[in-house]
């Protein structure tokens, strides 16, 4: 029998997204309570990244590389957005506690990371929990994932990422 998501019960955990594959939508509030859908997106690459939660020490490793590099990455035809089950305010919070100049969306019912595969199993302190993976997807400007990567390291992972994309 299938995993089920635990604040959709009865709903089976989705398989990972492939390259080619059509990246599913959603509409998520940001930092500011402000609806922001993939469709905004539409024309753009996008790197969709997830991670578990703000202001840890490894979330926040990730978000200011991605920060440091955003720049870059905007110069190479690449957007970003992170997605993490926080509240809006803890995002305000966040982005303003680190200067973070992309958007964070809140999926506090985790229904996007399960949608994209990046909910599941993962080792925390030596025990066995489900939450949020640490992923990223990258989507092309027609909405098709280009790559997505799964328990993803914070540290060095623009760098792999820029890699992979060849920027």
């Amino acid at each position: 029998m299938a995993a089920t998501h635990p604040a959709h019960p009865g709903t089976a955990l989705t398989g990972r997204l492939q390259p080619g594959a059509p990246a599913p939508d959603f509409t998520l509030p940001d930092a500011a309570g402000q609806a922001v859908s993939l469709a905004d997106y539409r024309g753009k690459n996008v790197i969709v990244y997830f991670y578990p939660k703000a202001a840890t020490p490894g979330c926040t490793t990730e978000a200011c590389d991605f920060r440091d590099n955003l720049a870059s990455l905007q110069g190479s035809g690449y957007e970003v957005i992170g997605i993490s089950p926080d509240s809006p305010a803890a995002l305000a919070e966040f982005t303003g506690d680190f200067a973070l100049n992309f958007p964070l969306l809140s999926d506090q019912d985790n229904a996007v990371a399960l949608a994209y595969g990046a909910w599941g199993e993962k080792v925390l302190n030596g025990e066995i929990t489900e939450g949020v993976l640490r992923s990223t997807v990258v989507i092309d400007a027609e909405g098709a994932v280009v790559l997505a990567r799964y328990h993803v390291d914070a540290q060095g992972h623009v760098a792999a990422l820029r890699d992979e994309l060849g920027l």
